[in-house]
């Protein structure tokens, strides 16, 4: 059997003010396994994001352990890529200057970061911008060049904390398209958390839904429903009775 990418392990998780504490998760456990695309559900606060900071090395578990790829690392910073929810492109950087960060940092010479990266910038719909500044991009352009920054720090899972939260309806669901395509072709292991339940459904193969503060786990859903997807699924009758059951399992009256 596969060893899993992620593993999470009874992983509980509390912040501590002046006056008051604050549980934000209780004894989360799921395993990701490699190529698998998990989105995670749950209302504010529930979280969602606290369990990313987790499981990059931002933050560190109370209780429970955190695998990554069968071993519970010394460090886990830098073991998974991360985009957080805003693309924090820096406004003095190109395009292609922006995206060879992760590179630069790992001590990869310039010439070798930029010639990868623009063989990599058609697959993101980024090609002939790599000279521009972000201040030149549409919004879906900036989330494009941020995932691609992520998809070049060179890890085989990624962690994306509402990539396209901000985008409006169509910009969205092109996009939604796009990064299924990429996910796709390049096989890689996606943990994409979303507020919005039929983006929740039309990418994953299987749903995690946590339970208002402190996030526990209330549900996972499997979505057996085929690939590679096109948004007209979202007319299915299947896809619409998976939507409605994730709906009524976050307390919204359907």
């Amino acid at each position: 059997m596969a060893t899993p990418r992620i593993e999470i392990r009874n992983v509980s998780k509390t912040f501590f003010g002046v006056h008051h504490s604050v549980p934000a998760l209780e004894n989360i456990s799921f395993k990701v396994m490699p190529g698998e695309f998990i989105t995670i559900i749950g209302a504010s606060g529930s979280g969602k994001s606290t369990l990313f900071n987790l499981c990059v090395g931002l933050l560190e578990p109370d209780e429970g352990e955190i695998l990554i790829d069968g071993k519970i690392p010394e460090k886990r910073a830098g073991m998974l890529g991360y985009m957080p929810q805003h693309d924090l492109l820096l406004p003095w950087r190109s395009v292609l200057d922006n995206v060879i960060i992760p590179q630069e940092i790992q001590g990869i010479p310039k010439k070798e970061s930029r010639q990868k990266a623009l063989e990599m910038l058609p697959h993101f719909g980024l090609e002939t911008f790599e000279n521009e500044y972000p201040s030149a991009l549409s919004g879906g352009m900036r989330q494009r060049a941020a995932l691609l920054r992520t998809w070049l720090a060179g890890r085989s899972t990624l962690c994306l904390d509402e990539p396209f939260g901000a985008l409006d309806a169509l910009t969205r669901k092109e996009l939604q398209n796009w990064l299924l395509k990429v996910w796709q072709e390049f096989e890689r292991t996606v943990m994409f958390i979303t507020h919005d339940v039929e983006e929740a459904v039309y990418l994953a193969d299987r749903v995690i839904v946590l339970s208002a503060r402190p996030g526990k786990i209330k549900r996972e859903l499997k979505i057996d429903l085929p690939r590679p997807r096109r948004q007209r699924i979202i007319a299915d009758p299947e896809f619409g009775k998976l939507v409605r059951e994730l709906l009524m399992e976050s307390g919204v009256d359907v």
